[in-house]
């Protein structure tokens, strides 16, 4: 495995981290998972994301129980607030009271006194930015939470943020959780330029497309089975991805991943891996082997030449 600097932290995470949307607490059993998280650890990779509201809590439970045999200094753990976890009026979004109360509803899931990474989970246009980032900036001096990030904001909700925290001299974001692929670059244009500016690491999610960027998905073929599209065929975004303008491309992107002898999974991950401000892509596993698979990317090096030739493929 190798490690990045997260942003302009002195934090090192692995290039490759493991999430658990979907999966724990949810699709993939407890004994299951915990057995993929044991193989990620034992491969090397010390960065490890989950949320409150992935099934309700209970991906966080499973996470901390994994984890808990192995020494708190050795990995780094991610979780977030925004979603909802109730019915009641507070129950979701960004005000002092939900990110107060929903912390430490995470911490005793997770059986842990702090976590490396707290996450605003997705921005909140009820509650002022400085009540939010004030009060994650008192779980910072609380030792509770080392680490501000976001996910999936905006660069003017980014920029916004940056500006409150110097201006009232609180704990500035150092990392930003956006969805990145080959098939989704969105954050090329704004966010990662803003990000080398201000010292803000990407953790990205979704570097496979949800799966499309395996080549599991065929062009008039049904959806394997057990896949998130044959589980899931209402899921708005395998619709988008399963056109067939997209997976004309996929296929032309595994064709040239055979040309250079790796998998085109390797090839998705090692070109997201290409750019110097993402310091991790953020895989998900609901077997040990795909985690196997997945790490090998960190030794995949892409020569000029095949980057120009998949820009001409995603063009």
């Amino acid at each position: 495995m190798k490690y990045r600097r997260l942003g302009r932290t002195g934090l090192k995470v692995s290039e490759i981290s493991l999430g658990s949307w979907l999966t724990y607490g949810n699709a993939t059993e407890s004994d299951s998972a915990i057995s993929i998280i044991d193989t990620a650890y034992n491969l090397g990779i010390n960065s490890f994301d989950t949320a409150n509201m992935y099934a309700r809590g209970e991906a966080e439970k499973i996470v901390g129980q994994a984890l808990r045999k192995y020494p708190r200094e050795s990995y780094v753990l991610a979780t977030k607030v925004f979603g909802k976890m109730g019915e009641g009026p507070n129950d979701g979004g960004l005000s002092r009271k939900h990110i107060f109360e929903q912390l430490h509803a995470s911490l005793k899931r997770l059986q842990l006194d702090y976590v490396d990474i707290y996450y605003c989970h997705r921005f909140d246009p009820e509650t002022p930015i400085d009540e939010t980032l004030r009060a994650i900036d008192d779980l910072v001096r609380q030792g509770k939470v080392l680490y501000v990030g976001v996910s999936e904001w905006t660069a003017q909700q980014i920029q916004e943020a940056l500006g409150t925290a110097d201006k009232y001299l609180l704990d500035r974001i150092v990392v930003n959780q956006p969805n990145y692929s080959m098939l989704h670059r969105n954050i090329e244009k704004e966010i990662i330029p803003l990000g080398e500016k201000n010292g803000i690491g990407q953790i990205v999610f979704s570097p496979l497309a949800q799966g499309v960027l395996t080549g599991k998905y065929k062009r008039g073929q049904q959806a394997p089975a057990g896949s998130r599209a044959a589980d899931d065929n209402s899921n708005m975004f395998m619709d988008r991805l399963l056109q067939d303008d997209v997976l004309v491309k996929v296929e032309q992107l595994e064709k040239l991943a055979k040309q250079m002898d790796v998998s085109i999974s390797h090839l998705a991950l090692a070109w997201i891996l290409r750019q110097p401000n993402v310091a991790s892509a953020l895989i998900g596993a609901s077997r040990p082997e795909q985690v196997e698979q997945n790490v090998k990317a960190v030794d995949v090096s892409l020569p000029g030449e095949i980057i120009e030739k998949i820009e001409i493929i995603l063009a």
